[in-house]
C-alpha cells in the first residue's frame, strides 16, 4: 500500500509508524486513520517484526482531530449516522489487541486523539517538551477515542476528570508523576531511550510478552477472581512453550537464553 499520511518503516525486528502531516501537527482525519490501521495490520502480520514504535513527524505526536471532520459529523444530525461514520475510523483497540509490544515515542504535542492513541499503546516514552491533553471540552464536546476510559484506568477517577473537564494540557513531567507515561527524557535523548527500551523487550520471549499483555488487558475487564484464573491459564500455556523450556534451561546452566518466539 502507498502511504501519504504516515511513514512505515522496518529496522530489523522493529516496525515504526510515523504520523506524517507535520504542517497540521499530524491532525487526525479519515485518511491518516485508514493508513494507521493499514500500517498497523501490515506490521502485525509481518513475522519479522517483533515490536512496533509509534511517533509523529515534526514537533507534534498528534495534535488532535481535524475540526472539519468533527463539524461534518455534527452536520449528520442523527446519533446513529454519527456512530456509523465514526465506526469507519480507527479503533484504538487495535493497539491493545496487537500481540506485539507497542511503544509510543511521544516527541511533542499529544492532544485529543493523539493523547488517546498514545494511551492505547503499551508503553509511553516522552520527550521533556511533550505535552498531553484532552481539550475537547473547550469546543463543547468530549473525548470519543477512548480518552475517558483509558485515562480512568491509568491515572484514576480524580485526575481523569480533571484532565478531561478542564481541557488543560499537562507537561511530560506531570504525566510521569501521575503514571501516564513510563519515561521522560531530554528531547535529544528520546530515540536513544526508545531504542534501549526496545532492546530490553526484544531480549525477552515474544510468547511470554504476548501473554503478559493479554493477562493485563483482559484482567482490566474482569473481577479479581476471574482475572486470577485467566492469569493461571495463560501461565500454563506459556509454560508449555519452547521459549519457557529454553529459559528455564538457560537459568539452570547459567547462560543467556536464546528465545525463538515458539
Amino acid at each position: 500500500m502507498e502511504y501519504s499520511s504516515i511513514i512505515l518503516e522496518r529496522d530489523a525486528s522493529i516496525g515504526k509508524v510515523t504520523f506524517n502531516r507535520p504542517t497540521v501537527l499530524n491532525a487526525y482525519n479519515k485518511n491518516i486513520s485508514d493508513e494507521i490501521a493499514a500500517g498497523m495490520a501490515e506490521l502485525t502480520e509481518d513475522s519479522a517484526v517483533r515490536l512496533i514504535v509509534i511517533t509523529g513527524a515534526g514537533r507534534a505526536f498528534m495534535a488532535g482531530a481535524d475540526i472539519n471532520m468533527v463539524n461534518a459529523w455534527a452536520g449528520l444530525g442523527e446519533l446513529d449516522q454519527i456512530r456509523a461514520s465514526m465506526g469507519q475510523m480507527l479503533n484504538p483497540n487495535i493497539f491493545e489487541d496487537c500481540p506485539k509490544p507497542i511503544i509510543a515515542a511521544v516527541n511533542g504535542l499529544a492532544f485529543g486523539m493523539g493523547c488517546e492513541i498514545a494511551i492505547a499503546c503499551d508503553y509511553r516514552i516522552a520527550a521533556a517538551s511533550a505535552m498531553f491533553g484532552q481539550p475537547e471540552i473547550k469546543i463543547g464536546v468530549i473525548p470519543g477515542g477512548g480518552g475517558t476510559q483509558r485515562l480512568l484506568h491509568l491515572v484514576g477517577r480524580a485526575r481523569a476528570l480533571e484532565i478531561i473537564t478542564t481541557g488543560e494540557p499537562i507537561s511530560a513531567e506531570e504525566a510521569f508523576r501521575i503514571g501516564l507515561v513510563n519515561r521522560v527524557v531530554p528531547d535529544d535523548k528520546l530515540w536513544e531511550e526508545v531504542d534501549a527500551f526496545a532492546m530490553r523487550l526484544l531480549s525477552k520471549s515474544s510468547v511470554a510478552l504476548q501473554n503478559c499483555k493479554k493477562a493485563i488487558y483482559q484482567g482490566e475487564n474482569m473481577k479479581i477472581r476471574d482475572g486470577l484464573d485467566n492469569e493461571r491459564t495463560l501461565f500454563c500455556r506459556t509454560l508449555l512453550s519452547e521459549d519457557a523450556k529454553e529459559g528455564t534451561a538457560a537459568f539452570i546452566e547459567k547462560r543467556k537464553p536464546l528465545f525463538k518466539g515458539k
